[in-house]
């Protein structure tokens, strides 16, 4: 193992394309999906239909568009860390060790506090959730891009989703056959049954936990392959071949993906090893549009909206638990909503509603964005 896995070259100014990712990404979990699901639904037509589905998660086995949301998060976690620890060169292991210990430990102590620890409800306590996996996503896979090379960091992640699908097509949970994938039968929500410290909600699949134990191992490899996304991305390659090369990577994972999901269900909730790689093909082809147009042809004044959201991403999924953003836009909209309803129609004044509390969540992201406040984990 070796270190030249963070030594390459540093660019000559940040990549405004990942935070912009990032926006777009972060914009469907803060008002952007309610907003198009209450247009779909006000246009009544065949294609509303459509989006209204693809903004809903696949029920198990399946992919819809509203499962890409949290992968396309955890490879863009990945996809900085050569950038984010290239800076700590030079300082020595013990500060790149520091800050990563500092970013684990936050991250999972904000999905508790979410979560609500502070209710001292221990037996209602739900001890995993999305932050509590990015953190754990983040300390993994930063530790390996420390201690492998890049080369390293593909191996593993190929031994990561094989080695994920060699346990789950062999080894059955206690009453169950080896392969089963089923909602109750499935390995992995009998390990989180046994094991998962907290309670398991219902709401959360019943059987085990979305974000549970053994299902954060195939999503360290979504951040793994955001990784080697952020090593190309910091070559010496040219733009272009940057960007045909995160192409071609997208389309070979979406190819691979599709066929293994013949004998291993693609399925967001087990975060199979075909799901992280078809969640992966489309982050990588994401990245490289949102590469081409604002970094390398430098089309750039569209994508504020999206880096004032993509900077605070943290914030924003936070900040929701302790502002209420609903009451605060019906207190301003309220008379608009009421005369919309009565003149327009309902599902006129649901997108109205939608748009108003997006609104209001992205003025206070742009507050704080304006004065230079991020949160730091």
């Amino acid at each position: 193992m070796d270190s030249d896995s963070i030594a390459a070259p540093k660019p000559s100014e940040r990549l405004l394309s990942i935070d912009a990712l990032r926006g777009f990404d972060m914009l469907w979990i803060i008002g952007g999906e309610r907003l198009a699901k209450a247009l779909a639904r006000w246009s009544d037509s065949s294609a509303g239909k459509v989006v209204q589905e693809q903004l809903e998660h696949a029920e198990w086995h399946g992919f819809r568009l509203n499962d890409l949301i949290f992968p396309l998060f955890l490879f863009l976690v990945g996809t900085v860390l050569p950038f984010s620890l290239g800076k700590l060169q030079g300082q020595g292991r013990g500060a790149e060790y520091r800050r990563i210990a500092r970013r684990t430990l936050l991250l999972f102590a904000l999905g508790l506090l979410c979560n609500g620890v502070l209710k001292f409800d221990w037996a209602n306590l739900r001890v995993a959730g999305v932050l509590q996996r990015i953190a754990l996503c983040y300390g993994i896979a930063a530790l390996i891009s420390l201690w492998f090379s890049r080369r390293g960091v593909a191996i593993l992640l190929v031994l990561i989703l094989v080695g994920y699908w060699a346990l789950m097509a062999n080894v059955g949970a206690p009453g169950h056959t080896a392969g089963d994938y089923s909602i109750s039968g499935n390995l992995a929500g009998w390990i989180d049954r046994q094991f998962l410290p907290g309670k398991i909600m219902k709401s959360y699949y019943g059987y085990g936990d979305n974000e549970g134990l053994l299902t954060t191992i195939p999503a360290v490899g979504t951040a793994l392959l955001g990784v080697l996304a952020g090593h190309w991305l910091r070559s010496q390659r040219g733009p272009w071949q940057k960007v045909a090369g995160l192409v071609a990577a997208g389309v070979l994972s979406l190819i691979v993906g599709v066929a293994w999901g013949e004998r291993f269900p693609i399925n967001k909730i087990l975060w199979t090893s075909p799901f992280v790689l078809v969640a992966g093909g489309l982050s990588l082809l994401l990245l490289a549009l949102f590469y081409a147009v604002i970094d390398v042809l430098r089309f750039r004044r569209w994508a504020f909206f999206f880096v004032v959201i993509g900077a605070n991403a943290i914030t924003i999924f936070v900040a929701p638990r302790f502002i209420d953003f609903e009451h605060l836009t019906t207190f301003f909209l309220g008379g608009t909503y009421r005369l919309t309803e009565l003149y327009v129609s309902t599902n006129a004044r649901l997108v109205l509603a939608a748009a108003g509390v997006l609104t209001a969540k992205w003025l206070f992201l742009f507050y704080l964005y304006r004065n230079r406040i991020f949160l730091r984990v």
